[in-house]
């Protein structure tokens, strides 16, 4: 069986699109007017379009494609798999060999005294497990007030109504009836945008404190657990003052609150080390991962848990699960993922060689007129857009107008550059080489000079008063 090179003409497969694909995150009336890009092919860093465009992918997919793309290695592994045994369940005193290697496998690669998985088939259902999981928790061990979960503003943890309600995103709680009861949203530790006239680390601490401010008001012997993303990801690559998460854990074991690390994004090397709280030298009790742990070859996740909390939910009958958890060609493709990972050393490459010179290209950028500053943590990275880089100013345009026109011209100049709010942000495969940044960084500017050119056109560089 070839691969399928041939198809349609563009035109035709965006009114295809248009007429039965509903897209997420999407007006899909307005992505119908426009057509939407048809990607057909991808290897490496680089996508090709419909079109035969080569396209850099600076976002790895959506902050998964860490190995990536045409890994003919992961192919293999779920032909082979999907032949041998392509389904079952883990309901029902049943196991299969793909979910006990993976298993093992994250338990060797977690931090110490994690040695237990529950799988799910995305980071959204891995945080609604979370939701349940920290509730059943505490009902065992006799507290059953504990429920209430704390999260934060702008935090991205999916989109699901559990999940979503975690995250403390306005405009997805402004649809569908979120946030649902119990969840609580404390501000964010985003210096740049709102920390003022603190210095950076005073910042981090009073961001921090408002965590035992909220755990006071609700009564400690009533919430059960904190979430965060070691670097918020699809908040805009918000990383945290160094005081932030010492002072966060010091709060978490004072009351006596499970702290969920949520991996989804930082997890499997995106910050340079295998787990982003590795990286902020915190432990977790629960860690949420997805994405990376397979590349986004396969659709999977999970909650990786200490021992402590996996010996109390083993004394009873945790009524929840999924027709997919630990599905048995996705566990395969996920093992196969990590063992590249490991024999390849790509979480060494991208703390080592890639992380700097992704740091250094981006670097460049900063003296560019619309550029306020570069924020990175590895193989992360975000530049807020600003009319005024002295005072940190806002558009006073709608937020996201000046990001949008970046986001556009860079995918015109054949660059994925993501933009949330008015931050431009990327996040590329781990692999990346530093002749493949350099191009990153090339194109980067150019879109860059192309936004600057149009604000200004549009009369766009005024500051918000």
């Amino acid at each position: 069986m070839s691969v399928i090179s041939n198809h349609m003409p563009t035109a035709e497969l965006q009114a295809l699109d248009a007429a039965h694909h509903m897209h997420p995150f999407t007006s899909n009336a307005a992505l119908a007017k426009r057509g939407a890009r048809v990607i057909t092919r991808a290897d490496g860093v680089y996508l090709t379009d419909s079109d035969g465009h080569q396209i850099l992918d600076g976002m790895a997919g959506l902050w998964c494609v860490n190995v990536g793309y045409g890994r003919h290695e992961m192919a293999e592994v779920a032909a082979r798999q999907m032949k041998e045994l392509p389904y079952y369940n883990t309901f029902f005193m049943t196991t299969h060999v793909p979910a006990i290697a993976l298993a093992q496998e994250v338990a060797k690669l977690a931090p110490e005294g994690m040695n237990n998985i529950f799988f799910a088939a995305s980071g959204s259902e891995a945080n609604d497990t979370n939701i349940r999981l920290v509730r059943t928790y505490w009902s065992v061990k006799g507290k059953p007030s504990k429920t209430h979960i704390i999260s934060r503003k702008n935090a991205y943890h999916g989109s699901s109504v559990g999940s979503g309600s975690l995250g403390g995103m306005a405009y997805m709680h402004a649809q569908g009836g979120m946030p649902i009861p119990g969840i609580h949203h404390i501000n964010q530790p985003d210096w740049w945008s709102e920390g003022g006239d603190m210095s950076r680390d005073d910042f981090g601490l009073a961001r921090a404190r408002e965590l035992e401010d909220k755990i006071l008001e609700l009564g400690a012997d009533n919430v059960a657990a904190f979430i965060g993303e070691p670097v918020q990801g699809a908040g805009g690559v918000i990383v945290p003052p160094d005081t932030y998460w010492p002072e966060i854990q010091r709060i978490c074991r004072k009351y006596d609150i499970l702290l969920i690390a949520d991996e989804v994004i930082c997890g499997f090397g995106r910050t340079g080390n295998w787990f982003g709280s590795q990286t902020y030298g915190i432990s977790p009790d629960i860690m949420t991962v997805a994405k990376g742990l397979s590349s986004g070859y396969q659709p999977i996740g999970g909650s990786i848990v200490t021992d402590e909390i996996a010996e109390v939910m083993g004394s009873t009958e945790f009524m929840h699960g999924y027709t997919y958890s630990g599905h048995p060609v996705a566990s395969a493709v996920a093992l196969e993922n990590l063992r590249i990972m490991q024999e390849e050393k790509i979480v060494e490459h991208a703390r080592d060689v890639a992380g700097p010179a992704l740091k250094a290209g981006l670097e460049t950028l900063a003296d560019h007129p619309l550029v306020g500053e570069i924020s990175i943590k590895g193989m992360m990275a975000s530049m807020p857009l600003t009319p005024h880089k002295e005072s940190r100013a806002k558009f006073a345009a709608e937020r996201g107008t000046v990001g949008t026109i970046g986001r556009d011209r860079s995918f015109a100049n054949n660059l994925i550059m993501r933009h949330v709010g008015d931050r431009m942000v990327v996040s590329p495969p781990l692999v990346i080489t530093e002749e493949e940044i350099d191009v990153l960084v090339s194109r980067a500017r150019k879109a860059l000079d192309e936004t600057y050119q149009i604000v200004k056109d549009e009369g766009l560089l005024k500051p918000a008063s």
